[in-house]
């Protein structure tokens, strides 16, 4: 049985510059990474600094696996304000730029914003149907680009946050091609843990992976919550599944990033150790 990959977001030191811990990320043993888009992280915007960061990862023998999308209330590509809409399909536009740039191979986006609540029906079917279009439009680019965008399960309490609206939006893309990452804390949090790894099956190409205790998304290391991990992994092989495990750890900014990479390692030690 062959070990599953498990890679490590550097998520967790979005308030310091790339370029300061991807030789530590390196030394601790990780491969993998996917890049966040935090600006102070990294300017995605400046094609020069991307490809610096993507030169660095080269030189380290790192392996960009995902560049992670900007998500924001005012990145919205359901708004049913054309503008808005527009602004927003351009901004993840350029994001798919800076992943090729930098020689990511999948980028991961919230296909929905970060606002709470559900519409009207009516409201809402139109916010599906802008999605569905917008999504088409940043699929293409990605097609273009040689890069694969996966669509994100989000949490429960915004917008498109359960499974059946992830499943819907997929269906309307019409680029080949296009996968799901699964996040297992805003899954577990929406009490859909259970049942998603069959409901994807085949779209299921990678994992944000985190535990949490079901109170909020705190994004804890695998075995310090509630999840069951065993079972999530057997799941897995039982699935077929052949993606990447990234680990997406909180990470605070008075901890030392020998402190966060300790706890990112022991993370992924224990995953091994349920049989990923």
């Amino acid at each position: 049985m062959n070990p599953l990959l498990i890679g490590l977001s550097t998520g967790c030191f979005y308030r310091r510059n790339i370029m300061t811990i991807l030789e530590d990320v390196k030394a601790s043993g990780f491969h993998d990474i996917e890049i966040c888009s935090f600006p102070m992280h990294l300017n995605y915007h400046a094609e020069d600094d991307v490809r610096r960061a993507g030169d660095r990862i080269r030189e380290l023998g790192l392996n960009a696996y995902s560049f992670h999308a900007p998500f924001a209330n005012h990145i919205d590509i359901t708004s049913l304000d054309e503008g808005v809409r527009e602004n927003a399909v351009r901004e993840l536009e350029i994001a798919c730029k800076a992943a090729a740039w930098m020689g990511a191979d999948h980028i991961v986006l919230h296909p929905g914003p970060e606002r709470e609540g559900r519409p009207p029906q009516e409201e809402f079917l139109a916010h599906m149907e802008h999605a569905g279009r917008s999504l088409n439009r940043v699929a293409t680019v990605c097609g273009e680009l040689g890069v694969k965008l996966m669509l994100e399960n989000m949490l429960p309490h915004l917008l498109f946050g359960h499974i059946s609206d992830l499943m819907y939006l997929l269906g309307e893309i019409k680029t080949p091609g296009v996968g799901i990452c699964l996040d297992t804390g805003h899954a577990n949090l929406a009490g859909e843990l259970g049942r998603v790894i069959p409901t994807f099956s085949g779209h299921l190409k990678m994992l944000h992976v985190n535990d949490n205790k079901r109170n909020y998304d705190s994004h804890l290391p695998p075995g310090e919550g509630v999840i069951d991990w065993k079972w999530v992994t057997d799941e897995l092989r039982y699935n077929h599944f052949e993606g990447g495990l990234i680990l997406e750890l909180a990470g605070n900014e008075h901890e030392s990033t020998s402190t966060i990479l300790e706890r990112a390692v022991r993370a992924k030690e224990y995953l091994r150790g349920v049989g990923a």
